[in-house]
């Protein structure tokens, strides 16, 4: 798929992964709405990529659809689904405080899992009924965002990696399940990234992940998952599969 002249939505679009990819795509000429809940954030990228933002809990069916309806009016019918929208958070199954705090771990999975899901099956009504863009038969394409958490969890991940697991896990079934649509799925399961997510760490832990990676040496950028994502929309065959990028790392326990 070309991307140029196409409606694109980004969720997460207000910083890190999600705003890097909302520039690529409107640099390439798709027209971007960002969901996310930093109205900030979200309006100053909006404003840099000549888009539209709204503010939306990814797991809300109410705002995601509202979400998806403002810029169905504003854009047309979205072909492409970036999914960033996440949260992180470290907690062992038994710790000092006792066991693992429930709300803490469904709040970590309703985002991440439930919240992607929530956005694709929204998302994949419409274009399922649009006009097919290609001689394959294309309607459109939907990118997910997993973690290498989902096959390498470190201690105290066990609600990250089982969303972004889950992530994983449903890829195929929902490429399959759309395939008849003509909508491709796919997952891109990113190592360490700098993001907003890493700006918390200190520089001795930089160090250690920045170690910690094969090659090269050093934690991705945002603007590499982009590239990653923009060629996923432009390959039509690329369907049902999860791709790391991570640079061959492959975590340790901590």
């Amino acid at each position: 798929m070309d991307v140029s002249g196409h409606a694109a939505i980004v969720t997460g679009g207000a910083s890190g992964l999600g705003a890097a990819t909302a520039r690529l795509l409107a640099k390439r000429g798709a027209k971007v709405a960002l969901l996310d809940l930093n109205e900030e954030k979200g309006n100053a990228v909006a404003k840099e990529i000549g888009g539209v933002f709204f503010k939306a809990e990814i797991s809300n069916e109410a705002q995601v659809q509202a979400a998806l309806d403002g810029a169905k009016e504003k854009h047309g019918v979205a072909r492409i689904l970036i999914n960033c929208a996440g949260i992180g958070g470290a907690a062992r199954t038994v710790g000092r405080d006792g066991a693992y705090p429930l709300d803490k771990y469904v709040r970590i999975i309703t985002v991440n899992l439930i919240g992607t899901f929530n956005a694709t099956r929204l998302f994949a009504v419409d274009v399922s009924n649009a006009e097919p863009l290609n001689e394959d038969g294309e309607r459109g394409v939907v990118v997910m965002t997993a973690s290498v958490a989902a096959y390498e969890g470190q201690i105290g991940q066990v609600a990250y990696s089982a969303s972004k697991g889950g992530i994983v896990a449903m890829t195929l079934p929902i490429a399959r399940d759309l395939s008849a649509r003509g909508v491709r799925v796919n997952t891109i399961a990113p190592g360490v990234i700098l993001t907003p997510l890493a700006d918390g760490l200190s520089e001795e832990a930089l160090n250690a992940l920045n170690a910690s990676v094969p090659f090269p040496k050093r934690m991705g950028h945002d603007t590499e998952y982009a590239d990653l994502a923009l060629h996923i929309c432009e390959n039509t065959y690329l369907n049902g599969e999860t791709i790391r990028l991570d640079g061959a790392l492959r975590m340790a326990p901590r």
